[in-house]
């Protein structure tokens, strides 16, 4: 059976750091084959382990000016002193082709989204089963100094007072069970109507006889 042509959709997972966003976002990709991961653009250092181009495109402060003024970016925000966007021209093409997107980006960036592509747009809120439970986990993945842990300790209270604006909203106290949830939203997301531009002819072959 000839599959029905559908638009691809924006898959944004958004929440405090910590809280397992990450985590969802890699255990999503290795599962779903028709879902690709957003490379934002950022100016922040590289940490260990990244790679330029599959976690992010690192540039300069002014070559990012350059791309928010030419109009190049989905989305951009300012987040603990370095800057984040997404960009345009990427996403557009694999949203035509009928290809997922997934963004890991907070509720700046989702709000920005919402606003040119609502739509498109499928929007996730994961929050920490508790404060303690988020702390200890930022604590174990031992990136951040103990200063820039008590900095995401205290933005995370501004950052889950916008878990309203999001479509869904997941506590993710297991693993497991958080990413079945995601891909149980993704399967009932791509059968929405809208998204299925094929179906008007599917739908006028059938009453053709076809």
């Amino acid at each position: 059976m000839t599959p029905i042509a559908r638009r691809g959709l924006m898959l944004v997972l958004s929440s405090p750091s910590g809280a397992g966003k990450t985590s969802i976002s890699r255990a999503l990709l290795a599962r779903e084959g028709n879902l690709s991961m957003s490379v934002s653009v950022t100016t922040r250092a590289k940490r260990p382990g990244e790679v330029a181009g599959r976690d992010y495109h690192f540039i300069d402060p002014e070559s990012f000016g350059l791309m928010v003024n030419r109009g190049e970016l989905l989305e951009h925000a300012k987040v603990f002193g370095n800057y984040y966007g997404t960009p345009r021209a990427a996403v557009e093409a694999s949203l035509a082709a009928g290809r997922d997107v997934l963004f890991d980006i907070d509720w700046q960036g989702t709000q920005q989204l919402r606003h040119a592509a609502r739509s498109d747009l499928v929007a996730i809120f994961i929050l920490p089963p508790s404060t303690r439970e988020l702390e200890k986990r930022l604590k174990a993945r031992a990136q951040d100094s103990a200063k820039v842990v008590a900095e995401r300790m205290a933005k995370a209270s501004d950052e889950m007072s916008h878990w309203p604006e999001y479509d869904y909203v997941l506590v993710n106290d297991d693993l497991e069970a958080s990413v079945a949830s995601v891909v149980a939203i993704l399967a009932a997301e791509r059968l929405r109507r809208e998204r299925r531009i094929g179906l008007d002819d599917f739908v006028k072959g059938l009453r053709e006889g076809q």
